[in-house]
């Protein structure tokens, strides 16, 4: 059995158990309350930060999942920080290890999906060193014990969005109970990014905030899948766009009419400096859900 232990925890989240699930539990906590309605979440889109940093707004898709009937597999579509191929790469069997618990692979439901798509490899390793789904494992085995999980890393490719739609397709034919969860980050503005075309000051965060990442934003509420990836690369305002395009897509082929922007702000704001206008770079995180 392939075993992936996590390998940010301790840094980006808690490594101790009791100590991760008091952080999840705080967390979920402080997001607003979600009423249960007739309109039940498909998919959710959140950042993949640090959760001192990032945390509180992947909280907020989550609670908001956690309002529909518990789902039998969570498929997560990650980024892709240091490339290895041009296909998407799956975790195909096995389980991922967090402080909290277990989560299982859904085996049979990974051979469903490599046999209906040469979009998506089986490669294992290319996980090894990536984070983007890592953290948000803790808050799928904390929500949904028992659900199994499918894990894909997305490169940002012109075909992002059609493995969105491949998947979505098998967990279709199969009538699968599966909620869907995809990761970015947005603009990464300053000088350590080398990024910094209206400036270094505030002004020029505040740039990266209302107007470049909101142009992403809009695609996705927008519902264009197939135009993600092409605008991140154009206005670098998302790091991890073919997981971006792979979740929308996903999301509309399940039956998605909306998005919704739950929370948008960035790591100058959550941890802000004592001199406004200093340098400083900044990250921007937004918390997104389809139904």
């Amino acid at each position: 059995m392939r075993i992936r232990e996590p390998i940010v925890a301790g840094r980006f989240y808690p490594q101790d158990g009791t100590e991760c699930r008091t952080e999840l539990q705080r967390l979920l906590s402080q997001a607003p309350a979600c009423r249960e309605s007739e309109v039940v979440p498909i998919a959710g889109l959140l950042p993949h930060a640090g959760w001192s940093y990032s945390g509180q707004v992947a909280a907020r898709v989550f609670s908001h999942l956690s309002t529909r009937p518990a789902p039998d597999v969570v498929v997560l579509f990650g980024g892709v920080h240091r490339s290895r191929g041009k296909e998407a790469a799956m975790f195909s069997s096995g389980r991922w290890e967090t402080p909290v618990g277990s989560v299982a692979i859904d085996d049979r439901l990974s051979d469903r999906i490599l046999s209906q798509t040469n979009l998506i490899v089986d490669d294992s390793y290319a996980h090894e060193d990536e984070h983007s789904i890592e953290v948000q494992l803790p808050f799928v085995r904390h929500l949904f014990p028992s659900a199994k999980m499918i894990p894909i890393m997305v490169p940002p490719g012109a075909h992002a969005h059609e493995v969105g739609e491949a998947v979505a397709r098998t967990l279709t034919v199969y009538r699968y109970n599966a909620v869907v969860v995809g990761t970015t980050d947005l603009t990464h503005y300053g000088p350590s990014y080398g990024f910094t075309p209206r400036g270094a000051e505030a002004k020029g965060r505040r740039w990266a905030k209302e107007e470049n990442d909101r142009r992403f934003l809009d695609r996705v509420c927008a519902l264009q899948a197939s135009e993600l990836v092409a605008e991140a690369a154009r206005h670098k305002n998302a790091c991890s766009s073919g997981a971006a395009a792979a979740t929308v897509a996903a999301a509309v082929a399940l039956g998605a009419t909306r998005a919704a922007v739950l929370e948008h702000t960035t790591s100058a704001e959550v941890f802000p400096s004592a001199e406004a206008a200093a340098p400083k770079d900044s990250v921007g995180y937004a918390g997104i859900v389809f139904a």
